[in-house]
């Protein structure tokens, strides 16, 4: 009976784990899987030996906050590993956490896979020839991504993107909005702020400014907030105390999307989640100044919406940390909400995106790659 042994340190690689081990339970009866993660992991039938709650931030300056409490998660699976001995251990982006976890277990015969294989071509691309030297396989998402590990000799493989599998039948755009008491004839705005503590913190605030910049160009306006799990009421009281009109809908992102008309989202996965339902859209995102001025030079890249970056052009408006105003969003959302020939190509694009991110079944893909080279230490599939 193979033992695949999982890490994700976030919401979106959970979301990635849970519906990975559903489809390696559904190749390989009697499979084991266990790590670390959150609900998602735990739903679909892994045992979770550490939960990602409280770990998951973005910058330097917040990454610091939490390293205590990170590296003893990491000496427990270092130590959890040894005592179970996985067949293979299955890395979910969180790049810096599992860099050094996948080497550990590297170095103790335990084959790697790197599952959501980390964007070191956008940034520290020095980093390519390290995770040659530990990882089996890495698994990308994104067509453009396995050329570029190619180049650096890197065993990869492009197995599609695990959201179009995962988007279901979000519930009906009328019954979301009497649900939350708005109109069903008012244009919609979805407000994705991100799925972290720290990044609905720094978003939320300039977010609601520009809802109020947008009411008074356009009256009939109305907005929806989707929350993510797990995140604490008091970082959506400004949203609650505002006049706008505007709710939240927590646990179901998809349902948001497609109650909208056009969306304001926080740079990362969410932006090919409103790919996948052909929004337009404005991305936004904002970082501490100190971990910005930072990282800034590292960067390779000019665009870091995902969707520019699979486009290989911007097809929809940036703007990242001093370019995101309430101001700039309010004026590109009203480009999109006046102008129906620009909503229009962006809605086109956005179909261009999704039509190269592989088609169904990647987590099924993902899950034989994975049980391929867990079989090559000998325990049947």
């Amino acid at each position: 009976m193979p033992g695949v042994m999982i890490s994700c340190g976030e919401p979106s690689g959970d979301l990635y784990a849970g519906a990975l081990t559903s489809a390696l339970r559904a190749q390989s009866s009697g499979v084991e899987v266990f790590g670390f993660g959150g609900p998602q992991l735990a739903a679909a039938g892994g045992h979770l030996l550490g939960s990602y709650e409280g770990l998951a931030v973005t910058g330097l300056s917040e990454v610091l906050r939490t390293l205590p409490r990170t590296w003893r998660m990491y000496r427990h699976l270092v130590d959890e590993a040894i005592r179970r001995r996985p067949d293979v251990f299955v890395a979910i982006d969180f790049a810096d956490f599992n860099f050094r976890l996948g080497q550990a277990l590297h170095a103790r015969g335990i084959p790697v896979v790197y599952y959501i294989g980390p964007q070191l071509w956008a940034w520290r691309p020095a980093r390519m020839q390290v995770i040659k030297r530990f990882a089996d396989k890495v698994l990308v998402i994104f067509p453009f991504e396995q050329p570029l590990y190619e180049q650096a000799g890197v065993p990869v493989e492009f197995v599609g993107h695990p959201l179009i599998d995962l988007i279901g039948r979000p519930q009906g755009r009328e019954a979301l909005l009497t649900q939350h008491g708005l109109s069903h004839e008012a244009r919609t705005i979805a407000l994705l702020p991100g799925s972290r503590r720290n990044e609905v913190a720094s978003t939320l605030p300039t977010l609601l400014d520009a809802c109020a910049r947008l009411r008074e160009a356009e009256p009939d306006l109305q907005f929806l907030i989707a929350r993510a799990p797990g995140l604490p009421d008091d970082l959506f009281e400004a949203a609650h105390r505002s006049h706008l009109p505007i709710a939240l809908h927590a646990g179901d992102t998809d349902a948001v999307l497609a109650a909208s008309d056009a969306v304001v989202t926080a740079s990362g996965t969410a932006t090919v989640q409103t790919a996948l339902h052909g929004k337009p859209m404005v991305i936004v995102y904002r970082l501490s100044p100190l971990t910005y001025r930072l990282g800034r030079p590292f960067v390779k890249v000019d665009t870091f919406g995902m969707v520019n970056l699979i486009a290989g052009r911007r097809v929809v408006p940036e703007l990242i940390q001093d370019d995101f105003t309430a101001e700039r969003v309010c004026d590109e959302m009203l480009r999109i909400l006046r102008d129906t020939a620009h909503a229009d190509r962006v809605r086109a694009d956005l179909a261009g995106v999704v039509q190269a991110l592989g088609g169904r079944g990647a987590s099924t893909r993902a899950a034989q790659a994975v049980l391929d080279v867990a079989a090559r230490t000998g325990s049947p599939a």
